[in-house]
């Protein structure tokens, strides 16, 4: 089962696949720690994201599709895996189903509007020292402003600046309308309010799962 999540920037794909991750036992890929991890281990891959990267240029597409086939040809995705943030457009959607056999059986969008997708945004921290995440709304740190870990100094990252968020916000929904579409008429597309509790999402994610999974194996005992 290959389970695809996308949403907004701050609606809370990666929380979230996390948590089904740990509950159905499919491993989730995230398109961004695959590249860290390419690019640590110094592989052809790696190396070639990393030129691109250094220039401030975006990782283009082929790149990223053959680590994901890199990734999933490995013996514990078999059985399925969740896709973090990948696709984002129909194009790389079309070259994903090209080298995966995996069809995917739920696209799940987390719905957010602009207002709390700013708002959350605005309030993530991340520690100048270890990396450690904050949200002022949900995980306060002890002393404000400071990391709890290694009493460091949080900063706001670049990409959570209000004007920032503004164009983050508008590329999503110019390169996602398409995806949906596409997704819609194969009628594997579904969509969770996020603005509720990080559990009350979960809850509407897993009903749709446990819905999915019920019927794969009804069609199977069918067969």
């Amino acid at each position: 089962m290959r389970i695809i999540l996308f949403g907004p920037p701050g609606c809370g794909k990666g929380t979230q696949g996390d948590l089904i991750s740990k509950k159905y036992g499919f491993p989730k890929i995230s398109t961004g720690d695959l590249l860290r991890h390419e690019v640590q281990e110094g592989t052809p891959l790696g190396k070639k994201a990393e030129v691109r990267m250094a220039k401030g240029e975006l990782v283009n597409d082929e790149i990223v599709i053959k680590m994901i086939k890199k990734r999933i040809a490995q013996p514990e995705y078999k059985k399925g895996y969740i896709l973090d943030g990948f696709p984002r457009n129909v194009i790389q959607a079309q070259m994903l189903e090209e080298v995966s056999q995996e069809q995917a059986e739920a696209v799940i969008e987390i719905y957010l509007n602009d207002q709390t997708a700013k708002n959350r945004l605005g309030a993530r921290r991340i520690c100048s020292c270890c990396g450690a995440i904050y949200n002022l709304f949900v995980k306060m740190p002890d002393k404000e402003e400071t990391c709890v870990t290694c009493g460091e100094k949080l900063n706001l990252r670049e990409d959570d600046k209000p004007e920032v968020i503004k164009e983050r916000l508008k590329v999503y929904y110019e390169q996602t309308e398409s995806l949906i579409d596409y997704y819609k008429r194969k009628r594997i597309y579904y969509r969770v309010d996020g603005e509720g509790t990080i559990e009350t999402v979960f809850r509407n994610i897993c009903s749709i799962l446990d819905e999915k999974i019920a019927n794969s194996r009804e069609v199977k005992f069918a067969q």
